[in-house]
């Protein structure tokens, strides 16, 4: 993760000011990101968020059940993986969920203990998490049946290394009108980078050789994946990048594009404050047209 944030660093430096308000020579591939690209990424986290909304619900209707099927908490571990993976499945599963971003599907006990993960058991890292004492939202599915998505803070595996962030989606399973656990879901914000791009490179598959990348920024952090490393290693000396979206967004608080030129070729990039993710928060959106 460390080697690819520089890319974006680096070209961050170079902002000149507001919207198409440089004078490099990706004019075009700036204004397309004003005009197009902006509006279509804010328009995919609205519905991703949206649609994770509606499946976690579902996901936490299906899955009550087996909170209360048996009294043996290893079978209920099996009984519920088995169950987690099915509501992932076609043609019968959640159908926000079978094609998705999301990295996990896990069911949350009453005293807010995971119980399991989607995956293999030997790779379930998360069972016997107290969840309920680590996100807000999670002890408020359980307490007051309410609920709730939250912007995760995953601390690194590593000492010493940068937490992680994922949209945390949380439903209260209920039976007989009681809340016997929850289901909750997380998508890395890594992920929700990767399927912007995707999405970008999909709508425009018809157009050879325009390339697109997405980043998902929080302060000084930057989710991503997939950047060249040649791209990186043009912008090893890249200045402080919250600084420049600082300076930047206080010009055009609505959003800029700049350009950079990048081994010959002229890259534009655009980037979009979204507050409803998270405080300074956004996207940054980058471009190259064929050459």
């Amino acid at each position: 993760m460390r080697a690819h944030q520089i890319i974006v660093i680096g070209a961050l430096a170079l902002v000149a000011g507001p919207l198409a308000g440089c004078d490099g020579n990706a004019r075009p591939a700036q204004a397309s990101i004003h005009q197009e690209h902006m509006g279509v990424v804010a328009q995919l986290l609205r519905t991703d968020r949206a649609e994770h909304r509606v499946g976690i619900r579902s996901a936490a209707e299906r899955l009550a059940p087996g909170f209360v099927a048996t009294d043996d908490p290893e079978q209920r571990e099996r009984q519920m993986r088995y169950a987690l993976r099915y509501v992932q499945e076609p043609p019968r599963g959640v159908p926000e969920f079978i094609v998705s971003p999301m990295s996990f599907l896990a069911v949350v006990g009453r005293d807010g203990v995971i119980i399991a993960r989607d995956g293999r058991a030997e790779d379930d890292h998360m069972k016997g998490q107290n969840y309920a004492e680590r996100y807000e939202t999670v002890r408020r599915a359980l307490e007051e049946g309410r609920p709730g998505y939250e912007l995760a803070e995953f601390p690194s595996s590593e000492e010493g290394g940068e937490s992680s962030y994922s949209m945390l989606f949380v439903h209260p399973s209920r039976r007989n009108g009681e809340v016997v656990g929850a289901a909750i879901a997380g998508i890395p914000l890594w992920r929700e980078a990767q399927r912007l791009t995707r999405q970008l490179a999909i709508d425009h598959a018809d157009q050879n050789g325009l390339i697109f990348w997405v980043y998902i920024y929080k302060g000084d952090q930057l989710f991503h994946y997939g950047t060249p490393e040649g791209v990186d290693a043009e912008m090893n000396d890249g200045a402080a990048a919250s600084a420049q979206r600082a300076a930047g967004l206080a010009t055009s608080p609505g959003g800029y594009t700049s350009d950079v030129l990048i081994q010959g070729r002229w890259f534009a990039y655009g980037v979009l404050p979204i507050p409803s993710l998270g405080e300074d928060m956004g996207a940054v959106i980058w471009r190259a047209d064929p050459m």
